[in-house]
């Protein structure tokens, strides 16, 4: 591991994924002394587990970690999941970013003056901690009536890897964000399909991409009038989404009343079989560590101040979602986010060397 058990140090950063190796390099600028432990096996956080054929909505060029652009991806616009485990590796190389794996974090608790980070490889003690842990361990299932009673199979966005195994099978793909629209392109092309939203889906202009949505995001952030992303729409038409439409396959139905033993019944009283359900329905933040800290209001948010917690100012949350800023769970809004909150670390641990 590199590091003995029960170490000391000014900063735990939890996650080795996008968002705390963004902390990571910004911890080296201002010469911290840091860690951060990740819970996986290899480099690349949740990416390496993506289905095989996502792609980035906006092309490398525009998708970098502070500090190093990522390179093409060959014969590819828009890179690859693959391509970006691959970069977040070799960015871990390239700065040299001191990351303990695996190591998982089961609790952050008070201690002294500063935090703990318990694991079961031992105990750091440090002035501040960066949770950095992402959404893909948390999927969301909503709670539909009958989904227990369904016999056929059901997945969530975390366990669908590629079409071929659902080849001639009816599959309901449930959601109106991205996940269920490329899912549902791809499925579509060797399966009967049927897509089920709470709301009508909106999609966005064939136009925009990943690079109008981090612009539209950052002038919301600093006071712009428009809309924000959201008034863009919900689902960016990347060229598979943009083909299943051409196909006609892009047709929301109204999500079902509940489920049977055998497919999905609606309001009105119509059905449909189905073999396979793909819940697309989000993900919830990977917090459960921080529960001895207590840094959860009545409706179970953390309120910040930007990425830091008013609860716990030790504590500073990156990479969950636009709540921990703008376009922060993305490549290059982890980058921006993680500026300005290692900033406030470095400010504070240079208070404390001076006194």
């Amino acid at each position: 591991m590199g590091a003995s058990a029960d170490a000391e140090t000014d900063v735990v950063v939890i996650g080795g994924g996008q968002a705390g190796l963004a902390a990571g390099y910004f911890l080296r600028r201002a010469k911290a002394r840091f860690v951060i432990l990740d819970d996986r096996e290899s480099p690349g956080g949740a990416w390496g587990d993506y289905w095989d054929s996502l792609r980035l909505f906006s092309p490398a060029a525009h998708s970098p970690l502070p500090g190093w652009w990522m390179p093409e991806e060959p014969g590819q616009e828009y890179p690859s999941a693959r391509h970006v485990t691959d970069y977040l590796a070799e960015y871990e190389r390239r700065y040299d970013l001191p990351v303990r794996r695996p190591v998982a974090v089961t609790e952050v608790r008070r201690a002294g003056g500063g935090l703990e980070a318990v694991t079961a490889a031992g105990t750091w003690r440090a002035r501040h901690v960066v949770s950095a842990t992402g959404t893909w361990s948390r999927p969301f299932l909503p709670d539909v009536p009958g989904r227990d009673l369904f016999e056929g199979r059901q997945l969530h966005t975390v366990d669908y890897r590629s079409p071929e195994e659902f080849a001639g099978q009816r599959v309901v793909v449930v959601g109106g964000g991205n996940s269920a629209a490329q899912i549902l392109a791809e499925l579509s092309e060797v399966a009967r399909t049927a897509w089920l939203t709470r709301r009508p889906p909106r999609l966005m202009p064939d136009d925009v991409d990943g690079r109008v949505l981090f612009d539209v995001a950052t002038r919301r952030t600093l006071g712009g009038a428009d809309g924000g992303v959201g008034a863009l729409g919900d689902i960016v038409m990347v060229p598979s989404v943009r083909a299943a439409r051409d196909r006609g396959v892009l047709k929301a139905q109204p999500m079902a009343e509940r489920l049977t033993r055998t497919g999905v019944v609606w309001a009105d009283g119509s059905a449909m079989e189905a073999d396979a359900i793909v819940w697309c329905t989000g993900f919830r933040a990977a917090l459960d560590h921080l529960a001895p800290l207590e840094p959860f209001d009545a409706d179970g948010r953390v309120p910040l101040d930007g990425a830091r917690c008013l609860r716990e100012p030790r504590l500073h949350l990156l990479g969950y979602g636009d709540w921990t800023g703008a376009a922060s769970a993305t490549l290059i809004g982890a980058g921006r986010t993680a500026k300005a909150a290692v900033a406030r670390i470095a400010e504070d641990l240079g208070a404390e060397r001076a006194h």
